[in-house]
């Protein structure tokens, strides 16, 4: 997995604040069923992974 998420392209919300106090999302295109969130201050940190059932659900009650 952590090959599959070295390759993808990271975005950050485009409401996000200048000081880059963000969560950037990857959604691999070889791994559909997961999506990676790192820190965008630190993405050297690392990152963690979830599946796109639980993303969608957990914006879902976000959004409410």
């Amino acid at each position: 997995m952590e090959a599959v998420l070295a390759t993808s392209t990271w975005r950050k919300s485009s409401r996000s604040t200048p000081d880059n106090n963000c969560v950037e999302v990857a959604r691999p295109a070889a791994a559909r069923n997961i999506v990676g969130l790192r820190d965008s201050k630190n993405p050297e940190a690392g990152h963690i992974t979830v599946s796109a059932t639980a993303f969608a659900a957990f914006l879902g009650d976000v959004v409410r």
